[in-house]
């Protein structure tokens, strides 16, 4: 089992293509824990806004009488992949996975592949 800064290390460090990575709890909005952005990449920001993306489809979901869970939500931009995976079991509701991808340096399969490995070993 990994730590929040260890587990982000290592999406940043063995996912091809990352620009960076969040922990972030979407009940408040608020990131647990980040690696990587920089100036075109603000995290916190990113945290925030993806926050809304992930209540507007629970609310969606829940309009809709959807039984199902969210695996993860794909944003995908003209130079990058933004991937949302929330994360299920040992009481992590409220949390996700945030990754952003430079799309011409990454495949975003292994990318899904990498952050559930990821998950599944992060300590929260």
């Amino acid at each position: 089992m990994a730590n929040t800064e260890a587990s982000l290390k290592e999406a940043l460090t063995t996912i091809d293509g990352a620009l960076g990575a969040a922990l972030v709890d979407y009940t408040s909005g608020m990131a647990l824990g980040t690696v990587g952005g920089g100036k075109d990449l603000d995290l916190t920001v990113a945290a925030a806004g993806n926050t809304d993306v992930i209540r507007a489809k629970v609310r969606t979901m829940e309009l809709l009488g959807l039984k199902d869970e969210i695996e993860d939500v794909l944003i995908t931009l003209g130079t990058q992949y933004h991937l949302i995976r929330l994360l299920r079991g040992r009481g992590n509701n409220g949390l996700f996975l945030y990754l952003a991808l430079d799309k011409a340096r990454s495949n975003l399969a292994m990318a899904r592949h990498q952050l559930v490995k990821i998950e599944a070993g992060l300590e929260i």
